[in-house]
């Protein structure tokens, strides 16, 4: 079955979800090229009633996206393939340019706010494994604040997230999509958002989005990413051309 009902996201889920679509690969990289897009997010519910959960899935869009236009900067919103890392290494070598999971909150609350199959440790597993097959490929996750938090726990998880070398960090507010989710525990102020930009940036974040109107896929960080992406690219040439 498709993962159940998550206690903050208002996305259904299906008991039978319909199979792939072998042309969607292929009808993806054809829209995105006619549309002139310079960066695009790639994301899915979750599959797993699939033997790879998707990921071979994933892969295919993402090859026949840099096989019609090299340029186009790929970023991929996986979910944690249950932890299955040959299904995240499928995704994290296909030539994609950023690979997003979001760990989505603080390790405390994440029996109470994730699909009991997702974890913390599981997550983060997924974030430092991208790094490994990958070290070109630019790592990034997402935290709501106002599920009931504390600065501590945030700034633990900013820790971790450095210490498996995560490049990116966005933080928004946690809105509960109906009665039936997770109530809103706190409306973080503008200027505490700002704190934890500030703090993520000292801590050695490339790019931090921090913001109560801010998601993962924030059109904002998208200019200075795709600079990133484009600096690290120009730098590896350099250093393949220089002399031995």
């Amino acid at each position: 079955l498709a993962r159940g009902v998550v206690s903050f996201c208002a996305v259904k889920t299906s008991r039978a979800p319909p199979p792939l679509d072998p042309e969607e690969p292929e009808k993806v990289a054809t829209a995105v090229t006619q549309w002139g897009l310079g960066y695009v997010v790639l994301t899915s519910v979750d599959r797993d009633d699939l033997d790879d959960q998707g990921a071979g899935h994933f892969r295919a869009v993402v090859k026949n996206l840099k096989k019609m236009n090299s340029d186009v900067i790929v970023e991929a919103l996986t979910p944690d393939f249950r932890g299955e890392l040959d299904l995240v290494e499928l995704v994290a070598t296909s030539g994609l340019d950023v690979y997003a999971h979001n760990i989505e909150t603080v390790e405390k609350l994440q029996r109470r706010v994730r699909d009991r199959r997702a974890g913390y440790a599981q997550s983060m597993n997924v974030l430092s494994h991208v790094k490994k097959v990958n070290q070109n490929t630019l790592t990034k996750t997402s935290l709501m604040l106002g599920l009931g938090e504390a600065d501590d726990d945030i700034r633990a998880t900013l820790h971790d997230l450095r210490n498996i070398d995560v490049d990116v960090i966005t933080f928004g507010q946690y809105l509960q999509p109906s009665r039936r989710h997770l109530p809103v525990k706190e409306y973080v102020t503008p200027e505490k958002y700002a704190e934890w930009q500030q703090e993520a940036e000292g801590l050695g974040f490339k790019y931090v989005a921090s913001g109560p109107l801010v998601r993962s896929s924030y059109k904002a960080g998208e200019f200075f990413l795709r600079n990133l992406v484009k600096e690290r690219e120009a730098n590896a040439i350099k250093v393949a051309a220089e002399p031995n």
